[in-house]
């Protein structure tokens, strides 16, 4: 089974968001965990906007990249345009996708579009890696 990192800033909003759908709409096809540049808390609107769609966060807590190793990862992605700060190991895995979306953090209001669009880039991801690694017969 691959293994993807969602990595962020802070580990709090986008990359916890992602972390869920991709458990949740991956499950037995991936193992997802997030991390971030540095770590904090989960903010309470991303798991209030994640609860309006039917997944709960709550359980979820936010987690340092230094706590874990590139090599145990297949498939990176980057929620916040953070790819340019991350270690290069991190950059070079089999997948590595730089999203770039906007910090809802800054502006609350936009917590439910963000969500959304994490939602259909982990529902693509998801499948890519699906189709990428299925063996063909």
């Amino acid at each position: 089974m691959k293994r993807v990192m969602f990595v962020c800033k802070k580990n709090s909003a986008r990359s916890q968001m992602a972390e869920g759908f991709a458990k949740t709409l991956g499950k037995g096809k991936i193992e997802v965990t997030s991390s971030g540049l540095e770590a904090s808390q989960v903010r309470p609107e991303a798991i209030a906007a994640m609860k309006e769609v039917g997944i709960d966060i709550s359980d979820q807590y936010s987690k340092p990249l230094s706590d874990f190793k590139a090599e145990d990862f297949d498939a990176v992605i980057s929620l916040c345009g953070c790819g340019v700060n991350l270690p290069s190991e991190w950059v070079v895995r089999e997948v590595f996708e730089d999203w770039q979306l906007d910090d809802p953090a800054e502006q609350p209001e936009i917590f439910p579009r963000v969500r959304d669009e994490i939602k259909d880039r982990v529902v693509q991801l998801i499948a890519s890696i699906d189709e990428e690694f299925t063996p063909a017969g």
